[in-house]
């Protein structure tokens, strides 16, 4: 693997290692408790006046965060990193994003050019009876194929993303997801990616992610502040 920013990998291994501060502490428990909600909602047998009672509690919960600002300004790993809380960048990801409720989420580490991704499905990712919904196996293949992508210092976009289902992927279990980068043509990154229950694939994925220009990116970031 042709690496273009030295030090990008121990980077990110210690960004996804460093101290959390409380205050993200307090989200990531926000997180939490919604996705605690979200699973004893999925199919509940509570009568309708339990469901309209706490309805109200929920309401009144968002009353009260609006009375603080709502949104957020896009951050980028590397601002994140040296804004002194390198989690913000990885806690708001729809996969991986300890403080997003609706995040399963993935625990990802870094062994050597492996990334690797640990994850429990629950209610919600439902699709087959009993099994994960193959789009949130996709999308869970995408967040960490795209994570192994990055540690070549030269980071893109997903270009294409190939997934092969071998066996249904089970809920309330652990399952492990593994990512590495296979090679790199011009602006392109071929990634490839497992997931096991166990000892058992129960699927393989690649994919290709394009370089990209970050004026690009930034042009984005522009374009989400102004809603």
């Amino acid at each position: 693997m042709t690496v273009g920013t030295p030090g990008w990998a121990e980077q990110l291994r210690r960004a996804l290692d460093a101290e959390v501060t409380p205050h993200r502490q307090s989200m990531r428990r926000m997180g939490d408790s919604v996705r605690h909600l979200v699973e004893r909602l999925m199919a509940t047998t509570a009568p309708r006046e339990a469901l309209e009672e706490a309805a109200e509690v929920v309401d009144d919960v968002c009353r009260r965060l609006e009375a603080y600002p709502g949104g957020r300004v896009p951050e980028g790993f590397a601002e994140a990193a040296n804004s002194g809380d390198p989690h913000a960048f990885f806690d708001n990801s729809p996969q991986i994003g300890r403080a997003n409720p609706l995040a399963p989420p993935i625990v990802v580490h870094v062994e050597d050019d492996l990334v690797v991704g640990r994850v429990r499905f629950g209610s919600a990712y439902e699709g087959p009876p009993g099994c994960v919904h193959g789009g949130h196996v996709a999308a869970a293949f995408d967040e960490v194929l795209g994570m192994a992508q990055s540690l070549t210092g030269q980071p893109g976009m997903t270009g294409t993303l190939t997934v092969r289902y071998r066996r249904p992927t089970p809920l309330f279990t652990d399952l492990r997801y593994e990512a590495r980068v296979e090679r790199i043509e011009g602006r392109k990154i071929f990634t490839v990616g497992r997931s096991f229950h166990g000892d058992e694939l129960t699927a393989e994925a690649d994919a290709v992610f394009v370089r990209i220009n970050f004026e690009r990116i930034a042009d984005l970031y522009d374009k989400r502040r102004r809603g």
